[in-house]
């Protein structure tokens, strides 16, 4: 029986009827919010509150009234916001939700994940019960309801009940004990089941027969359905059931189970919904988490039914029993889980158009655009005819294809920043008439125009309509006046722009554009799909670290950011999606969707995706969040999931925003004394400034010169302008962009920025904080001028589309400046690269502009204490005191990692450089914290010889001091990274114990000499190798101060040798050592794996007849491999041939030929300092006399030789009688215990352990395993073989591959270089092996940077880094090493790398000559013009 006494209610429609009920039975005093008129309720409508739009259910917010609300479903997308925070409120509103098709269901599952309960009628009766049903629950868990029931289109009888107030069983009901887990979050799986008995004995109170979920149907069905709250017959259904769920959410798995027949095999969600934006309905990802629940795995021996999805704009009700049966017919053949139209199959035709359809696309088409990005249909369904997809988004490229110029964030951001603009000329024209009240206007007209004016950014007033109204109304006008606005009016309705790309941008943010489009502060959104499956990699195939784009976007500090999964709750995407599009500038929406090859094709299952979905967000891998940072403190951050990653967590409690989520009062007190000690800091700067003012002004007028610059041009052209401002009587101050602050800025009067372009149009290293504090500050700055100068290269990047990028870091200074409300003394100069004198002719121009506009002329006297330039290099060395500088109190100083500039550049001396790990450099610079510092340590090994005690001694080093690895170089020597500043001396002196040393490893000096190692000429190798060595010892530097520093000077037998007892005296460098650095090689003929050619002394060994002794040598002069990218004054250039000596006379050579370098280089430009600049500067005659004069004799001429090959020979190798050579392929020289399983470092320290001869390293980062004795070959192999170090199964265009170190280490690089030509070199032997070419070497190279370091450029193929995952691509050098190559494409990437390579490698394999080398077929196949000398390099 009832618990309430009923009456009997004649309404006009089942809406009337639901809000009769809400306001009337429960509480009379309640009021009914909704867009329903008083007409459509009943008649007495005295007690009901006035109706008004559902957008006023804000305020109840924050009330604690029972509320009954009604609205329209089509508004609910809109109230996802307000719906949460009723939820996180624990509000007892109830939101009644009239429905009459998919549309309206659809919307109400929109917010399924909003944290309202939702409930969902059958009948008219059931929608005036259970209106009562939600009321009551809603009071008794502290939790709103969505209540949606099908409305009439005409008056119905219900049975309605008279007021409850007092009513007993209703009071027992509230007052009953709630247990704890009933109250809280519905979306707390724990609570659903206390939830669902609460709902069920509030059911009971009105119709026992009442349950949030039932089970009609065959108790023996094999096929179930499964609906939202529509109620089939046991007679439609026939040998089927269903299960029926009212109770949407909080959804009890356990009661799903319970009422699931264990005969089931089959389970299909019949499902009412439209325009979905993934292909499977919500309801059947419900049930697949039903299916993987612990609920169900505790039932023992139950086989877990295949899951359909039958998705339609039909009711399940509109089935009859016949289409129903055929339906279930065609599910009963689906043996895999599936989803189809259940309507199409039964004959249906529906009423609902698909919004696609409207817009021309058949329905497949929509439903291919659907599948293809599952975001895409949210975006439309959202903001309708507003959205503005920028980057042809639904192609391809979304998952990441950057081979297609559409697929780029810069090229849609280009198009985007291009509509702001005009946007922004809207509004100035609209001001400019609205201003003008000589402008004949309509009042009509007017009226229109102030209104858009007042509220252009908001998308509910800057509507299509208006847009529409001020057109129409522009168009009956005839002024001339208003030309200007019609010639911008379709930028009247406030779009909503977005860039929507992959994964794939995370990898790089610059080259991406990611950080461009978050630093621009234009009103553009990014939707940033993460297609990565769960658990995560920490880096791609290539290596590459993933960036967070969220945390990073967070950090940058002016862009809202939301993390969202729209297979773990969809209503959160929705809310995101529209934060994002009413924020005022950039927005940064990470959506993840897991993908693993054909995304959504037949065979992807809804499990895996809401499985990989759910373990991801479940475990915080993937966070569900929503970060505003125009919000208070407290409400920042909102966490939509129940987990966070620790870098989050991180980034939180540097922003104090876990008091939101976890510390009712956080603690401030570290920032509030910071933040104190800079305010007192700038007051008593600003104080000191006055009493200046007061006395008179002393230093003249103020001006501010700042600079960025990462090469030192900026710099320079900064300390220019403030040596001219000296001369003009100003206090100039100049400094780097990053030791200002910026909150003085409106102090300044005058300011000079000068900054260079970095990567991709980003700034500079010394000037990023700056930019930061910049672009989020709130100063005004009327009272200060301003003046920006910018560096650049206008062909950097060839593509149109790149062209923003072209001095992009001044043009944004410059624009920001102004937007503060900065006076521009001159419009921004723009130095450019591609100019006769480079930058220089800019500079010149904006100099002469800037003087003019600050009318200052030059003062007599003044400028007398100007500022000296700062050191050079070679002043730092004439004034290190022979090498010493301050190292010994740099390394001794504990408090930071790194040491200054000018110690570090004599380090280098010492055999060491300082770096920093690049992939943490962003992330610790926005924590505040120094970079990651940390050391390379490079031995002096001549001629690559090493016994197995040192290679021990260098292993245990790299793991006691160093990160773990060892490198090869391409130098025959060991580096060791990772060491840090604190332990630089204990790693020095175990390399001294190790009868080792790193003297001159690096530095303007002679360098460490190498020698060929092939162990086909074994005999000779013991020569070549002693040369090296005695070249090595003769030119060493005699200082004393690498023993003081590293040694205290105390020596031990075989350690570095120091050629002069007396200290303080270098004999053959003087005190300046050489203009740069000064690198000898030795080869043997025909074997060039030296490339001796490509260093600054060569020596050629000339045999006798038989091959089995060394004459004398060739001796070349004037290889080097280094040069500038644009920069055609620099070149790599291939040594060549003063003269043949007998071998007795190649140390005196080497010698002589090093002091024409030391006292004819160049050592006023460091970019043409190497000794090939100075032969080509004086030619090779005045070479040849100069060297001649010094050694006493004459050259004779040059003698014959032939190079064939200039790589490794691989494998076993019979040496001299007895002893043998094993030649092994090591990738790219790295000696480490790789993570695949290949504990290389440890397998050669085991070897290390047992072999009995020498390890020589390669010029090609390989190793030799030496003079191993016939009896010992047996052993050695073994152990090769259980390691995997004798396997040689790979391409020959793999063995002869050769990387430089690059990222993360080096300073230099501009892209990968080791970590990714082993992958590209995967992709690469596709084609080679398609080809048939898999046996024929081709040597290939990559840099990331144009130094050169792996000597790519005479190589058959090379790759020289140019920004994060593009490279230039050269061809054409000789297999021997000979020939220099050319460039062949510019900026490619690992797409376009491949396109171009496929059809010139097949091209090769066809038409090549017999034992025609890749290099020469290029060039005599007119693919590339030969380059004959360095000099022309560049020309193409």
């Amino acid at each position: 029986m009832p618990a309430l006494q009923t009456l009997a209610l004649h309404a006009p429609s089942v809406a009337a009827a639901v809000a009769y009920t809400g306001a009337l039975t429960l509480d009379r005093t309640v009021a009914v919010v909704g867009t329903l008129t008083a007409d459509e309720l009943i008649q007495d409508n005295s007690n009901l509150a006035k109706l008004s739009r559902a957008a006023e259910i804000a305020s109840l917010v924050d009330s604690d009234t029972r509320t009954h609300v009604v609205v329209s479903a089509s508004e609910l997308i809109g109230l996802i916001p307000v719906l949460r925070e009723l939820a996180q409120n624990k509000r007892s509103v109830v939101v009644h939700v009239p429905i009459s098709s998919a549309d309206d269901i659809t919307d109400v599952l929109a917010v399924r994940d909003s944290g309202c309960a939702v409930l969902r009628s059958a009948t008219a009766q059931q929608a005036v019960d259970f209106s009562l049903v939600a009321s009551l629950s809603a009071q008794k868990l502290g939790v709103p309801f969505i209540h949606c029931f099908a409305n009439t289109s005409g008056a119905v009888d219900v049975q309605a009940y008279e007021p409850v107030a007092d009513n007993a069983d209703i009071a027992a009901f509230l007052k009953s004990e709630k247990d704890e887990s009933e109250e809280g979050n519905v979306e707390d799986v724990s609570a659903a089941d206390a939830a669902y008995a609460v709902v069920a004995q509030a059911m009971s109170l009105f119709d026992t027969s009442y349950s949030p979920v039932t089970y009609v149907g065959a108790a023996d069905a094999a096929l179930v359905y499964a609906t939202f709250g529509s109620e089939l017959s046991a007679e439609a259904l026939g040998a089927a059931g269903a299960v029926q769920i009212s109770l949407y959410r909080p959804l009890s798995v356990q009661a799903v189970v319970a009422v699931l027949p264990q005969s089931a095999t089959r389970l299909v969600a019949l499902e009412q919904v439209v325009r979905q934006p993934t292909a499977w309905g919500p309801l059947l990802f419900d049930l697949a988490t039903v299916l993987h629940s612990r609920e169900w795995e505790a039932q023992e021996d139950r086989a877990r039914p295949i899951i359909l999805d039958a998705v339609s704009a039909a009711s399940p009700t509109e089935f009859s029993a016949a289409q129903l049966a055929q339906v279930t017919k065609h599910a009963e053949e689906l043996n895999s889980p599936a989803h189809f139209d259940p309507a199409a199959i039964a004959g249906i035709t529906t009423s609902n158009t698909l919004a696609e359809d409207v817009a021309g696309l058949s329905v497949d088409e929509q439903k291919k655009r659907v599948e293809s990005i599952p975001y895409g249909q949210l975006l439309r369904d959202l903001f309708k005819q507003r959205l503005h997809v920028a980057n042809a988004a639904e192609s391809r490229s979304i998952w990441g294809d950057a081979g297609q110029v559409g697929s780029t964030p810069e090229f849609g951001f280009g198009q985007l920043a291009a509509a702001e603009r005009e946007r922004t000329r809207l509004v100035q024209a609209v001001t400019d008439v609205l201003r003008d009240v000589s402008v004949p206007l309509s009042k009509a007209l007017h009226t229109a125009l102030n209104q858009w004016l007042g509220s252009k950014d908001d998308a509910a007033v800057a509507s299509l309509a208006l847009a529409d109204e001020i057109n129409a109304l522009l168009d009956a006008e005839t002024t001339s006046s208003l030309d200007a606005v019609r010639r911008l009016r379709g930028h009247f309705a406030r779009q909503s722009s977005w860039l929507v790309g992959a994964d794939e941008w995370a990898y790089d943010l610059g080259s991406s554009g990611v950080h461009h489009v978050i630093s621009s502060g234009l009103n553009v959104n990014m939707l940033v799909l993460d297609t990565a499956q769960y658990p995560f990699a920490a880096t791609d195939k290539n290596g590459t670290r993933k960036k967070d784009v969220g945390l990073y976007a967070m950090n940058y500090g002016t862009a809202y950011v939301a993390s969202v999964a729209v297979y773990a709750s969809y209503t959160q995407v929705l809310q995101a999606l529209a934060e994002a599009d009413a924020f005022p500038g950039p927005s940064v929406v990470v959506a993840y969707l897991p993908h693993a090859g054909g995304v959504f094709g037949g065979n992807y299952s809804p499990i895996e995706v809401l499985q990989q979905s759910k373990l991801a967000v479940d475990s915080g891998a993937w966070p569900l969040y929503r970060w505003d940072p125009t919000k208070a403190d407290s409400a920042r951050f909102q966490l939509d999931s129940e987990r966070l990653r620790r870098s989050l967590e991180d980034f939180l409690q540097r922003e104090n925003v876990l008091a939101a989520i976890g510390h009712s009062e956080p603690k401030l007190s570290g920032i509030r004394a910071s933040v104190e000690e800079r305010i007192g800091e700038r007051l008593a700067r600003k104080a000191r400034g006055d009493v200046d003012t007061l006395l008179g002004g002393l230093g003249g007028p103020p001006l501010l010169v700042l600079f960025a610059s990462d090469n030192g041009n900026a710099e320079e052209t900064a300390r220019r302008v403030a040596r001219q401002g000296r001369r003009r009587g100003l206090d100039v101050r100049c400094m780097s962009m990053d030791e200002f602050d910026v909150e003085e800025l409106p102090f300044e009067k005058t300011v000079v920025v000068s900054v260079s372009t970095a990567g991709q149009g980003e700034i500079p290293s010394n000037g990023r904080e700056f930019w930061k504090a910049l672009q989020a500050a709130s100063i005004n700055l009327n009272a200060t001028q301003f003046a920006v100068f910018g560096l650049g290269d206008s062909h950097y990047w060839p593509r149109a589309e790149d062209a923003i990028f072209y001095n992009k870091p001044a043009r944004d200074i410059d624009r920001k400046l102004s937007e503060l409300g900065g006076a521009r003394l001159v419009d921004v100069g723009l130095g450019d690269d591609q100019d006769a004198d480079g930058w220089e002719t800019g500079f010149a121009d904006f100099e002469q502009r800037l003087w003019a506009a600050l009318n200052i002329d030059v003062v007599a006297g003044a400028g007398v204490e100007e500022e000296a330039p700062g050191r050079t290099d070679e002043e730092n060395k004439v004034i290190s005191n022979f090498l010493r500088g301050s190292i010994s109190q740099a390394i001794a100083d504990t408090s930071c990692g790194y040491v200054d500039e000018w110690d570090g550049k004599l380090l280098k001396f010492h055999g060491t450089y300082m770096q920093d790990d690049r992939d943490l450099r962003a992330e610790r610079m926005s924590r505040g914290e120094e970079k990651a510092f940390s050391f390379m340590i490079r031995v002096r090994l001549p001629g690559g010889v090493a016994t197995p005690a040192q290679w021990l001694a260098m292993d245990k080093l790299a793991d006691e001091y160093g990160n773990q690895t060892m490198k090869i170089t391409t130098r025959q020597t060991f580096q060791l990274h990772g060491v840090l500043k604190r332990d630089l001396r204990e790693t020095m002196r175990g390399i001294n114990r190790g009868l080792m040393d790193t003297i001159a490893a690096c530095g303007d000096v002679n360098r460490n000499v190498v020698a060929s190692a092939n162990p086909l000429q074994a005999h000779l190798q013991p020569e070549v190798v002693q040369l090296a060595t005695d070249i090595s010892r003769h030119l060493l530097p005699s200082t004393s101060a690498y023993h003081e520093i590293w040694l205290d000077d105390k020596m031990v037998a075989g350690s570095a040798e120091q050629t002069s007892p007396v200290a303080d005296y270098e004999p053959l460098y003087g005190p300046a050592y050489l203009p740069r650095k000064y690198k000898i090689a030795i080869a043997i003929p025909p074997e060039n794996d030296v490339d001796v050619v490509a260093y600054d002394l060569g020596f050629i060994a000339i045999l006798d007849a038989e091959q089995q002794n060394i004459l004398g040598y060739n001796v070349m002069i004037g290889g080097g491999m280094g040069m500038t990218h644009n920069n055609r004054k620099t070149y790599p250039r291939l040594a060549t041939c003063l003269g043949y000596v007998p071998k007795d006379k190649a140390i005196a050579v080497s010698e002589k030929v090093m002091l024409v370098q030391r006292d004819h280089g160049d050592r006023t430009n460091r970019k043409h300092a190497r000794l090939k600049y100075t032969v080509d500067d004086y030619g090779m005659d005045w070479w040849r006399q100069q060297v001649e004069a010094r050694l006493g004799f004459a050259f004779e001429a040059e003698r014959p030789y032939k190079f064939t090959h200039n790589g490794d020979r691989y494998g076993w190798v019979k040496s001299t009688p007895g002893l043998n050579n094993f030649t092994m392929f090591v990738q790219n020289g790295r000696v480490a215990n790789f993570p695949d399983g290949k504990p290389v470092k440890a397998a050669l320290a085991e070897l290390a352990r047992v072999h009995t001869g020498n390890f020589r390293l390669t010029c090609n980062a390989h190793l030799i395993v030496a003079d191993v004795k016939d009896e010992d070959v047996p052993k050695i192999s073994a152990l090769l073989a259980r390691h995997g170090l004798d396997n040689l199964d790979y391409s020959a265009l793999r063995l002869h591959s050769m990387a430089c170190a690059a990222l993360p280490t080096c300073g230099l690089a501009m892209a990968e270089s080791e970590r990714y030509l082993p992958s590209l070199i995967d992709l690469l032997d596709k084609i080679i092996d398609e080809a048939g070419l898999r046996q024929n070497a081709i040597v290939i190279r990559m840099t990331g940077c144009p130094n050169g370091c792996a000597r790519p450029y005479n190589a058959e193929i090379a790759f020289v880094g140019k920004a994060p995952g593009a490279y230039n691509l050269y061809l054409g050098g000789s297999h021997s090493g000979e020939r220099l190559n050319k460039i062949y494409r510019e900026t490619v990437t690992e797409e376009q790398i491949l396109e171009v390579l496929a059809p010139i490698i097949k091209q090769y394999a066809v038409e090549r000559m017999e034992d025609e080398h890749f290099g020469d077929f290029v060039i005599r196949a007119g693919i590339i013009k030969e380059t004959r000398e360095g000099k022309d390099f560049h020309e193409v």
